[in-house]
């Protein structure tokens, strides 16, 4: 069996990546400090808890073991926070990134995806989104995506190491099989709040911005399940243990909803009222985000299965119905 490591493998989309990678026949090896993947999402791999940003650690990860490809999702993945702790997104980000690197070079692994972000654009010139997309991040997160994604470059031409880096959109959605879902602390995501405002578990959600120069004012986002996600890396893990070159590749489905018609699909499907609070616009949020999809299914033949809104809406809801905590 090939074996992979998945940093950030108890997380969101890590756990849901690792569940397919183990599916699809690959041997995986997770690593992750915990601070916000929980441990029951780690099954049928081993876990190894350690932090990136202990370099002894990440290099013991690759000690002993045969490791061809390493997929990289640990992440701080918070835009706001990000504008007021930068030096933590820095450290989180990039300085974690360069050590598994590193650690990758000196075990002689060359092959990685790296998961990035639809942030690396910041305010769109066109639409949908292609990859040659002029990189422009307006908030430090984005800025150190786009930072490891030079680095990644730069390693390539120096040292050979062979990437696939993929530009996700707004991933959402559970585990249809129920065994995954989403789940972050504090939780900033749209989908995740809107049913917890359904459930009553939380007073309203927040919608932050009504003035945006779209349909109905608020802000336009083009949403992608975590499991096409997850497929979607197998394939970029394949490409590049046949030894074809590195590329970068968006994630998403060239869909856009608002927020006020995620909460309108929210509301048919779980049956009850979303309360709303309207609140003034984040920094660093833009109109609208939607990808080109036509490289990632001409290059990885990627095919999108359900990333329906509907369906996105409906496997969560499943999870957070389920997962009262």
């Amino acid at each position: 069996m090939t074996t992979v490591l998945v940093t950030g493998g108890a997380g969101y989309i890590g756990s849901h990546t690792v569940k397919t990678l183990i599916r699809r026949g690959f041997e995986v090896v997770v690593f992750d400090n915990l601070s916000a993947g929980r441990r029951e999402f780690v099954r049928d791999a081993e876990l190894i808890e350690g932090d990136l940003l202990d370099r002894r650690a990440i290099r013991d990860a690759f000690k002993g073991r045969d490791i061809a490809a390493v997929l990289h999702f640990a992440s701080l993945i918070q835009v706001g926070e990000s504008y007021l702790d930068p030096r933590k997104y820095y450290t989180g980000n990039l300085i974690t990134s360069l050590n598994l690197l590193d650690a990758m070079l000196d075990a002689g692994v060359g092959r990685f995806i790296f998961s990035s972000s639809a942030a690396v654009y910041g305010v769109p010139k066109a639409l949908p989104i292609p990859e040659d997309h002029p990189l422009d991040p307006i908030n430090p997160y984005g800025r150190t995506k786009a930072m490891v994604e030079r680095i990644l470059s730069d390693y390539d031409r120096a040292h050979g190491l062979r990437y696939v880096s993929l530009r996700y959109f707004n991933a959402a959605g559970a585990d249809p099989e129920g065994g995954l879902g989403e789940t972050h602390e504090p939780e900033t995501h749209l989908i995740p709040n809107i049913l917890s405002a359904a459930l009553g578990r939380i007073e309203a959600l927040e919608v932050f911005g009504t003035d945006f120069p779209t349909p109905d004012g608020t802000a336009v986002r083009d949403y992608i399940h975590v499991a096409d996600l997850a497929g979607a890396h197998v394939l970029a893990l394949r490409r590049l243990l046949a030894g074809q070159a590195s590329e970068v590749i968006n994630l998403g489905t060239n869909l856009g909803y608002s927020v006020r018609e995620v909460v309108a699909k929210a509301e048919e499907i779980t049956g009850r009222k979303v309360p709303c609070r309207d609140r003034p616009r984040r920094e660093g949020d833009v109109p609208v985000l939607l990808a080109s999809q036509e490289k990632a299914e001409r290059v990885l033949g990627w095919e999108i299965r359900l990333s329906a809104i509907e369906t996105i809406l409906e496997t969560a809801r499943r999870w957070h119905e389920s997962h009262p905590d």
